[in-house]
């Protein structure tokens, strides 16, 4: 017994070393992401002087750093923070490792309400028009698949196939909506479909930090449910005392809120609640009290990374961190799954 709690404890000290390892790195490189872009005055010493006080900015180097990139850097954190979390939660609850915000129709729903708010000018809340929208579009979605999770017959399975459906039924409407924008709709439209992390203010990226920080306590809480359901499903969950359709609710709930405070001002961004997690298990291993601060650390890792690949290989051209994502992330995934099963998927 003394020797399986040693074993234990060494295991539990090799994660923790790991994810305060990712966090270090996150920090370092976010540090190195301040520093970086198409200005050549600004380089990380230089940045970093001016952020601690020890050299006087220009007006234009001011203007940069706390206007453009330190909005940025802390958006693309907390963006990763947010999706990579609800990514973990989704896959948790719904025993599907493929199933991510896009995967549950919460991003469609986030399109069709950018879309109607574009091209049809309405509005549930006309002085932010468009996050307004993709704010209460992609809820309305999540309401709708609670809704049909309510009746008994619908399993962890049927969530999915229901967010499916629900996806396409919005790109559906999507579709024939751009099919009568105008240029410039269309053109608007497009541009937030890549999804951007320039489009949150300083202030902006404050509320939305704040929320997703008070939203993380109780993702925590959720940690010893999805353990009880992933080792041995609903039969298991309940004798140990979890309702798992009311697990299953209140956690797409807290997910649909972290995708849609995020994505209502970036626009789309799906690869990183699909692959932070995958990483992250490959890391950590499947316990959630673990795995989801360490999906929350890759999550901004891998946006960061993103964002800045985006701003500086075609500086000064900047490319939509939703764009890079699925650029550089869709090939470093399939590399890990492929190292991981010994080169056999």
């Amino acid at each position: 017994m003394d020797e399986i709690t040693k074993e234990h404890q060494e295991k539990a000290s090799r994660q923790l070393v790991m994810v305060v390892s990712l966090c270090m790195v996150t920090l370092l490189f976010a540090v190195f992401s301040m520093g970086t872009g198409s200005s050549e005055t600004l380089d990380v010493k230089t940045t970093m002087k001016i952020m601690f006080g020890i050299q006087t900015p220009s007006e234009l180097q001011s203007d940069i750093i706390w206007g453009l990139r330190l909005p940025r850097v802390l958006m693309a954190i907390i963006a990763g923070t947010a999706l990579a979390t609800a990514g973990a939660l989704m896959q948790g609850c719904l025993g599907n490792p493929l199933v991510s915000p896009l995967t549950l129709g919460v991003a469609s729903g986030a399109a069709l309400g950018a879309a109607i708010a574009i091209i049809l000018g309405f509005s549930v809340y006309p002085d932010v028009a468009i996050v307004a929208n993709a704010f209460a579009f992609s809820l309305l979605v999540v309401a709708i698949i609670i809704q049909l999770g309510s009746m008994r017959s619908v399993s962890a399975e049927s969530y999915i196939l229901v967010g499916i459906a629900i996806t396409f039924i919005s790109g559906a409407i999507v579709s024939t909506l751009t099919y009568f924008a105008t240029d410039a709709q269309l053109s608007q439209l497009t541009h937030w479909s890549f999804g951007s992390l320039s489009r949150p203010t300083l202030e902006d990226t404050i509320w939305i930090g704040a929320i997703v920080l008070c939203l993380m306590p109780t993702v925590l809480i959720f940690a010893w449910d999805l353990n009880a359901m992933s080792l041995g499903g609903d039969d298991f969950a309940i004798s140990t005392g979890v309702d798992p359709q009311r697990t299953r609710r209140n956690i797409l709930i807290l997910s649909a809120l972290l995708t849609s405070v995020v994505i209502s001002f970036t626009g789309l961004i799906g690869f990183v609640g699909l692959a932070a997690p995958h990483m992250s298990r490959l890391i950590i291993g499947n316990d959630y009290r673990k795995l989801i601060p360490c999906s929350a650390v890759s999550g901004s890792l891998l946006m960061l990374f993103a964002d800045t690949a985006g701003r500086t290989l075609f500086a000064p051209v900047v490319i939509p961190v939703g764009i890079m994502l699925s650029i550089i992330g869709g090939p470093v995934f399939m590399y890990l799954l492929m190292r991981h099963r010994g080169g056999v998927m």
